[in-house]
């Protein structure tokens, strides 16, 4: 439909460069495969002025997690699963919180409830002291989210997870055989019907298998990007699962393979 007084084929605006959080998640991404990040490169990438892409990693830098050479900057030592932790908590924010949303509203007053050290559990975490409940956290940065609402919570410790933040390990799984929470929060880095929820990390999956063994509602916080892929090891099976909270409604497939575990299927769109 036309406007009178517009032009009948007006000129589209450019499009716009990206934000500043934006450009510097996308230089994180870049120095996870590179040795060096040069200014130059990442100008012609990103498609920014290279004072631009300066300042961005003078940002990063300040946090810690790149250091400046001549040139462009490099990953600092051992900063990779740090890296890839912070990019996996910074992404798709509004699927985890309206998950998050979805799932409160499963969780009743005088609960005992457990989480995984999975970024969308957190997001759960944060918003829990909502309800009267008391908490079961297997990673650090739900302890910390906790801690600072004043939700009552144990930790269930082992040896340090470095890549999720979380504890695994023999006394952590010795610890949750005598533990027994009311409702489970889990995520997986995958679900297929043929496979189950799965996760590359083998130390993640024997602690997240002991967390859903230990439970009695287990429920999946599962983001639709995740759906129809496979990781390396099998957490659970759909049958094994009695909620799956997700963002966008599934494929027919995957609706098909959850109606057939009897498991319930809640969409909560951001």
């Amino acid at each position: 439909m036309l406007e009178y007084g517009m032009p009948a084929n007006p000129i589209p605006p450019a499009p716009s460069a990206p934000l500043a959080p934006e450009r510097q998640q996308a230089i994180l991404r870049h120095a996870l495969g590179r040795r060096v990040l040069r200014v130059k490169d990442l100008a012609q990438e990103l498609g920014v002025h290279e004072m631009t892409v300066r300042r961005d990693l003078d940002a990063l830098a300040e946090q810690g997690m790149v250091e400046r050479v001549h040139g462009g900057a490099r990953l600092v030592e051992r900063a990779s699963e740090e890296i890839g932790h912070h990019l996996r908590a910074i992404s798709n924010i509004a699927g985890k919180e309206a998950i998050a949303r979805a799932a409160l509203a499963l969780v009743q007053d005088r609960d005992t409830v457990a989480f995984d050290a999975s970024t969308t559990a957190l997001a759960l975490a944060h918003i829990i002291h909502a309800r009267r409940v008391s908490a079961i956290v297997t990673g650090l940065d739900a302890a910390n989210a906790l801690a600072s609402t004043g939700v009552p919570f144990a930790m269930a410790g082992g040896n340090f997870h470095a890549p999720a933040r979380s504890f695994v390990g023999a006394f952590f799984l010795e610890t949750m055989a005598r533990l027994h929470p009311d409702k489970v929060f889990f995520s997986a880095k995958a679900f297929a019907p043929e496979t189950g929820f799965t996760d590359p990390h083998l130390p993640e999956v024997g602690a997240k298998q002991a967390l859903l063994h230990a439970g009695g509602m287990r429920i999946a916080l599962i983001d639709a990007t995740k759906f129809g892929r496979r990781a390396l090891a099998t957490i659970a099976t759909a049958d094994e699962v009695d909620v799956v909270v997700t963002d966008r409604t599934p494929p027919g497939e995957i609706r098909a393979a959850l109606d057939a575990a009897e498991v319930r299927l809640i969409v909560a769109e951001p």
